[in-house]
């Protein structure tokens, strides 16, 4: 299918600390289409990795390239863009605006990215009708199970109809039911052929949902694993 997303020698230092790299000249590749578990310890990276693949962070040294773009070479503003057309990002505690219903929480995006409000509409009830939440439309967050909330920011993620969807723990505030719920949604999405990058500390779901798992460890890459009929084998 090709390569969606491209790291050579990708390192991240905060704040001059270089004993300490959140990510250690990580080389990887991820092909369009597949879904990608990012296991490992607290600390060792996972969060910091999706936040450099989805722009929102910009490495210290070395290239990413997503979608062809390469995101060290663009302007802040262009980086904007980048997030908002080509990037939906799933969060641990939903990050849902209470003050809004879920219809207009999954809008929000693609109101930002210049829809119109009538197609933003139109985007978001296929979207909530697509994940079993049309008859939530017009609830509030807080009238909200965590399980119904993170479908809402699911809807929301995918309202630009993004290249690459990261998910971030995005079971974590959920119950063990709730979790494999979202994570078969995730999954559906991924046949469907969406290309999805999650970090969990769940094996059992990431092994149960993604074709892939990387494990980080001090912000370098110690295994990295796929999914075949004999189970997982080793690869790199």
């Amino acid at each position: 299918m090709g390569q969606l997303v491209e790291l050579t020698a990708v390192s991240k230092v905060y704040d001059g600390d270089r004993e300490h790299a959140a990510l250690d000249s990580i080389s990887m590749s991820i092909e369009a289409g597949q879904a990608t578990a990012v296991m490992g310890p607290s600390g060792s990276g996972k969060s910091t990795l999706l936040n450099v693949i989805g722009g929102l962070d910009r490495p210290t040294a070395g290239s990413v390239i997503v979608d062809g773009s390469d995101l060290s070479r663009l302007s802040e503003a262009a980086l904007a863009r980048f997030r908002r057309t080509r990037v939906g990002i799933v969060f641990q505690f939903f990050n849902l605006l209470n003050n809004l219903t879920a219809l207009d929480n999954v809008m929000i995006p693609a109101q930002l990215a210049g829809v119109g409000t009538g197609d933003a509409r139109r985007r978001a009830d296929g979207l909530l009708e697509r994940l079993d939440m049309a008859t939530h439309r017009s609830q509030y967050p807080a009238r909200l199970s965590g399980g119904q909330r993170q479908r809402v920011a699911i809807a929301r993620a995918l309202i630009n109809n993004p290249t690459l969807l990261l998910a971030d723990e995005p079971t974590g505030a959920l119950d063990s039911h709730a979790g494999e719920q979202v994570m078969a949604i995730l999954a559906d999405l991924n046949r469907s052929g969406q290309t999805i990058v999650l970090v969990t500390h769940d094996e059992r779901l990431a092994r149960a949902n993604a074709s892939r798992v990387i494990r980080l460890v001090d912000g370098a890459v110690v295994s990295d694993r796929h999914e075949t009929p004999r189970g997982m084998v080793q690869v790199q």
